[in-house]
């Protein structure tokens, strides 16, 4: 094997336009250090990300927007989800767009939900909404209900992710259900950043 060495590899005849090939179909070309385009990296590999879910139930006040208490990892590849405060926050650095997945399982009492709904916030704000009612409960009121919300925002360091939802019900105590057995989970979140 021998090795090439040169500091620049240029076009032989449109000089600055054209494609230049390296390799050929059904080879592999290893590229060894970092790639870049016009002094940007190429490719990533979708960090900060993180995911976590609600390992017991959680009982909320009727027909009131609450934060989920989403107190479990399942990972947090860079620390910026707290458990303690249900917040994730971009890193330092970390700036672009995200993927926002969040699942929430709602319940009433004895057929008896109204209404359901499920917000992603960004910085304190409603970034996302899902929201079901009848029709969408169809002929008859359920005992409980899973929503899902799925969105893509644009995110700088230091803006912060939280999930809030509401349960209306017509008497009884709502809830959002969570569980501690990782095959039955019900509740729950996901946050990458995308590759760009």
């Amino acid at each position: 094997m021998s090795k090439l060495f040169v500091d620049e590899i240029v076009h032989q005849s449109s000089q600055g336009s054209g494609t230049i090939t390296i390799g050929a179909s059904g080879e592999t070309t290893n590229i060894v250090g970092t790639l870049q385009n016009n002094g940007g990296g190429v490719g990533g590999d979708n960090t900060p990300m993180a995911s976590g879910y609600l390992n017991a139930s959680q009982t909320v006040s009727n027909n009131t927007f609450t934060k989920v208490q989403y107190n479990a990892e399942y990972y947090d590849t860079d620390s910026a989800f707290d458990t303690s405060t249900y917040r994730f926050t971009v890193p330092s650095g970390k700036g672009g767009k995200y993927l926002i997945h969040a699942s929430l399982y709602g319940f009433g009492n004895n057929n008896d939900e109204r209404e359901f709904g499920l917000d992603i916030y960004k910085n304190g704000a409603i970034a996302y909404r899902q929201f079901m009612g009848k029709p969408g409960f169809q002929a008859t009121y359920p005992s409980d209900t899973t929503l899902n919300a799925t969105t893509i925002v644009n995110l700088s360091a230091s803006d912060y992710i939280e999930f809030y939802g509401m349960v209306r019900v017509n008497s009884g105590t709502p809830g959002f259900f969570g569980s501690s057995t990782l095959t039955n989970i019900y509740s729950y979140f996901n946050i990458a950043k995308m590759i760009e």
